[in-house]
């Protein structure tokens, strides 16, 4: 398993979400590194970019709306962050179903998501949970 306990924030909905991305996000690996046929794993990859697509917007926005309420300071250079990761989705999802589910594409996107997400959680986030850690705003339940 991809999730460590020590990747968590102690805002409950946004671990739970945490662990979700790493599951989906594991669960594409697994699916890319499958022996089976390239057209075997097209249903199962496609699943999984539509989630993605959904998800990565759903978790973002509680994530951003749990940093203005606790006002962190780091809330704009986040956001921005976010952003550039939801049209980097938006843009291989695109780039996907004109280039005929190209195998090379879901290789690289495969790659740079969970780079991108063990770099984000470990890292980011973190600061995030540090913050509101000092200012004795850490597990309210949100």
């Amino acid at each position: 398993m991809l999730w460590k306990d020590k990747y968590e924030l102690g805002v409950a909905v946004i671990d739970a979400q945490h662990k979700e991305l790493f599951k989906r996000v594991e669960s594409f690996l697994h699916v890319l590194r499958a022996k089976d046929s390239w057209e075997e794993k097209i249903p199962a990859l496609n699943e999984t970019l539509e989630f993605m697509k959904r998800y990565v917007v759903e978790h973002f926005r509680d994530e951003e709306d749990y940093q203005q309420s606790i006002n962190y300071p780091g809330y704009k250079a986040h956001k921005q962050i976010h952003d550039d990761m939801v049209n980097y989705v938006l843009e291989v999802s695109q780039q996907y179903e004109q280039a005929n589910n190209s195998e090379h594409l879901m290789q690289q996107f495969g790659g740079r998501l969970l780079a991108w997400l063990i770099n984000h959680v470990a890292a980011e986030d973190q600061l995030i949970a540090d913050y509101a850690n000092k200012k004795g705003m850490s597990g309210n339940g949100r």
